[in-house]
């Protein structure tokens, strides 16, 4: 599926709409080159999740735990930014993979594609793309 969005707005409004399709136990992985929009995508995601908190990206501290609000299945959003990483072995490292598949709990890695050999074969990957003042996002 692709969608094409006009503005960062729409971008979180698409994320954001995204997430009350999530059971719980989900990975996700965000793929783009710097300023596509991955973060923009993050923070409609967790505001979707009922996530009061500022979401930024945890560039350097590779990941961050954030409780959700109001979802009865879906207690926890782990956000995790690989673009720092030497190895996929740094996230492991950090004990991202015991966040995986979790059923109460929603993964969510930015730069997925640096670590690919660590995500669980389901991973739900999106592509973002910026082109002329546009976002396009495949899933």
């Amino acid at each position: 599926m692709q969608i094409i969005t006009k503005s960062e707005k729409e971008t979180f409004d698409f994320a954001k709409k995204y997430a009350q399709e999530l059971k719980g136990g989900e990975v996700i992985g965000l793929i783009g080159d710097l300023g596509a929009g991955k973060t923009v995508f993050a923070k409609g995601l967790a505001a979707g999740l009922g996530i009061k908190d500022t979401i930024t990206s945890p560039t350097f501290v590779l990941m961050k735990i954030y409780q959700t609000g109001g979802r009865k299945n879906i207690k926890t959003l782990c956000h995790i930014d690989a673009y720092r990483v030497k190895s996929a072995q740094d996230i492991l490292a950090i004990g991202a993979e015991e966040y995986f598949n979790r059923p109460d709990t929603v993964s969510m890695i930015e730069w997925a594609d640096k670590v690919k050999k660590i995500l669980p074969q389901e991973t739900r990957i999106f592509f973002i793309e910026s082109y002329q003042n546009k976002r396009i996002i495949k899933y």
